[in-house]
């Protein structure tokens, strides 16, 4: 039987001809951009300038220009293990090869392979399965459809100052204002109060917080609730870790009131924080219902609800799907992650380098008053600005101003927060000890030059 079509042997036979141009002109690429996008995959440029990037290798990037950056946002902590990593560039090579799509109607070995060695990472003594999408934000839509329909309750709770996703569901679930749209998002949600230790209503502390939890159940919903939401550290809320003693007592409010306790580890999961594959794993929590996106692919395309198989099967009898979910590409690269932070170590890397790049932000403060606050977990941490320490008004303008020397100096960073006061720091996995003088330096000059008004 012939293996290839007449159009395959034309490709082939003149494969330039098929090879598509790509135009590295800065002015060319603004423009292209600014003609042909809409405005909603325009908005969200954080440089003055545009920033372009042409290549990445392991934790750096270079612009079209040649320009060399140490990568300290993972591009929004999507790259997880390294740019052009060889093992995850090695498998999807040979998956497109083999079949590039097949949708979930048929069968693959694949993303079976893939939820096998996944639901492993999770905590023994249940039975976890999962269901492969293509995003955080669309996962979080099936989490919290999945949560109403095992519960039969409709109430949901989140956290203020929580970011979830920009579709329609996960903007329901998410207290900031700057990533809500005015306009009518779904019902029955409630904001509890976070427990943010540097910002919080309550200060530092716990029981508060958790009393706030119970008057948001009591007050704000039918006290019967489909289930909560929960980032163990809140990450475009500025790296907020939720404390110790916490996510325990709120798993135990939550449950008492019938609702699924659900974690978000879109963006402090896959080893992120350095103590283990998931952060929810140091507050001695079993959760319902997990999220995961972003550093599962390494930057391909790929979300997954992970749950407890009890759970799941409320989604039996009724028709749930996603054209590209489980896509065995993606899914291969998936695989590629796993094994990668496994044989390289790279949680144990997380902690070590994390630690010392902590070292450096505490450094800094102890330097520039204008750092008021300095916290986080392994490779997800930052620095919060303020105008003064003890009134905490932050420092919103300088922030901006920081950002942009960051870039001069050789990182790649993000500035985020509910006032946009906050300096992210969130390295590929990979990245070494060796950086971690670089980055000093540059953060360093960053703020001498902040304070001189050297500003680009």
């Amino acid at each position: 039987m012939k293996t290839t079509t007449a159009v395959s042997d034309r490709i082939n036979a003149d494969i330039d001809h098929f090879t598509l141009p790509v135009e590295w002109d800065t002015d060319a690429i603004v423009a292209r951009r600014e003609k042909y996008y809409a405005a909603s995959q325009r908005a969200f440029v954080p440089y003055r300038t545009p920033l372009i990037f042409k290549r990445g290798q392991d934790q750096y990037l270079w612009d079209e220009k040649g320009n060399q950056y140490l990568d300290c946002l993972s591009q929004n902590l999507c790259v997880s293990i390294g740019y052009n990593n060889p093992a995850v560039t090695a498998a999807v090579q040979y998956q497109a090869t083999q079949i590039q799509h097949c949708t979930t109607m048929f069968f693959h070995p694949v993303p079976a392979h893939f939820a096998e060695e996944l639901t492993a990472k999770f905590p023994a003594g249940e039975e976890w399965v999962v269901h492969f999408m293509n995003s955080g934000a669309e996962a979080i839509d099936f989490a919290l459809l999945l949560a109403r329909a095992h519960t039969g309750n409709n109430d949901i709770v989140s956290l203020a100052n929580a970011y979830h996703g920009a579709t329609f569901g996960a903007q329901s679930v998410t207290g900031i204002s700057n990533f809500r749209h005015n306009i009518s998002l779904l019902n029955g949600i409630q904001f509890a109060p976070n427990p943010d230790q540097y910002r919080g209503i309550h200060g530092e502390g716990v029981e508060p917080y958790l009393d706030d939890l119970n008057r948001t159940i009591q007050f704000g919903t039918s006290g019967h609730i489909a289930g909560m939401f929960f980032e163990p550290i809140q990450g475009y809320g500025g790296i907020v870790p939720l404390p110790q003693g916490y996510l325990s007592g709120a798993f135990d409010r939550v449950r008492a009131a019938g609702g699924l306790c659900i974690v978000d580890e879109v963006q402090s999961g896959f080893g992120r924080t350095g103590e283990g594959y998931w952060s929810f794993s140091s507050h001695a929590v079993i959760p319902d219902i997990v999220v995961l996106a972003k550093g599962i692919g390494n930057g391909y395309p790929l979300g997954a609800v992970v749950a407890k198989r009890h759970i799941a099967e409320a989604m039996a009898n009724k028709f749930y799907f996603n054209t590209y979910g489980a896509n065995p590409v993606s899914c291969s690269a998936g695989r590629a992650v796993l094994k990668v932070i496994d044989d390289c170590d790279l949680i144990d890397n997380a902690r070590q380098v994390g630690a010392a790049l902590l070292e450096v932000l505490i450094k800094m403060k102890s330097k520039y008053d204008i750092i008021g606050d300095v916290r986080g977990r392994g490779l997800m941490m930052a620095a919060e600005l303020v105008i003064d320490r003890d009134t905490k008004q932050p420092a919103t303008e300088e922030m901006d101003q920081l950002f942009q020397l960051t870039r001069k100096h050789g990182l790649v960073a993000s500035k985020s927060g509910a006032h946009k006061n906050v300096l992210r720091i969130c390295p590929p996995l990979c990245i070494q000890m060796e950086d971690v003088l670089f980055f000093e330096q540059a953060i360093d000059q960053s703020f001498a030059d902040l304070y001189a008004g050297k500003i680009t």
